[in-house]
């Protein structure tokens, strides 16, 4: 099954690239608009892709939606900018890497927090210093003070797979895993998931290669898929999901560009 489908990618990709979709005018910046807009609606934001686009092209909020939701779109731009641009010039994976991408997209809905482990301010990329759980009766994550050790020991593993993966299977995998294992250490007090997924698509920008989306109707999915390679300390769930995102990502953008050629134009009186 997993080389089956690993075909199937690879097809699909050929045929993306014999299509030249992402050489049509503002086709990377739409499609970052739609990666930063599933991103947040994970998160709870109301935000449709229209919506963005409107507030990003035009400046235009959109009527009856919170402030903090546009907030978080915003931030989330500026954060996958500056991985775009620091992923051309191969910028290392470190743990002050990290904070750098959590402060971008936490810029301006993050807070200080005074807990019994000190005073952190999470607008700053700043680890947390306290205990966090995921909902009520959640998983609880791991105690803050393993943090620092445990992103070092991730940015490391990182740096040297970097080196060694050369096909495109090896590096979505490593992308994948790497958003697994940094959402599962859950290094700040808000911003995880989102700084997972854009760590993810940063490997991916790295290695040039089609950035997955994770839909937001999927998003059962998602957390489900999480919660198990959490549980059972296996990654498989976790890839077998990424893997079928990945394959529906590439299949939506064909079929949009397909579609939208097939149109044709006629004229309206």
């Amino acid at each position: 099954m997993e080389k089956k489908i690993w075909h199937e990618i690879e097809e699909l990709n050929q045929e993306f690239t014999q299509l030249g979709i992402s050489q049509a005018v503002d086709y990377e910046k739409y499609y970052l608009y739609s990666l930063i807009t599933h991103s947040t609606a994970i998160e709870g934001s109301t935000l449709t892709e229209i919506d963005t686009q409107l507030l990003f092209d035009e400046g235009i909020t959109a009527k009856g939606k919170p402030l903090v939701d546009h907030l978080m779109n915003e931030d989330l731009k500026k954060a996958y900018e500056f991985a775009q641009k620091e992923a051309k010039q191969k910028t290392a994976i470190t743990p002050a890497f990290l904070q750098q991408l959590n402060a971008s997209l936490m810029r301006t809905t993050g807070n200080v927090f005074s807990t019994l482990g000190g005073s952190f301010d999470s607008s700053k990329g700043e680890f947390r210093l306290c205990g966090v759980t995921a909902g009520i009766n959640g998983h609880s994550y791991m105690n803050y003070q393993k943090v620092p050790q445990k992103v070092e020991e991730l940015c490391t593993i990182l740096q040297e797979k970097q080196k060694i993966a050369h096909t495109s299977q090896e590096q979505y995998e490593l992308s994948f895993n790497a958003h697994l294992n940094l959402v599962t250490i859950h290094p700040w007090v808000d911003g995880n998931g989102r700084t997972a997924r854009l760590l993810m698509n940063y490997l991916q920008f790295y290695f040039d290669l089609f950035p997955v989306k994770i839909f937001k109707e999927d998003r059962g999915d998602y957390i489900l898929a999480l919660q198990q390679a959490q549980n059972e300390e296996n990654n498989l769930h976790f890839l077998n999901f990424m893997v079928s995102q990945l394959k529906k990502s590439l299949l939506e953008e064909i079929e949009k560009y397909k579609y939208s050629h097939k149109k044709g134009f006629s004229f309206m009186f």
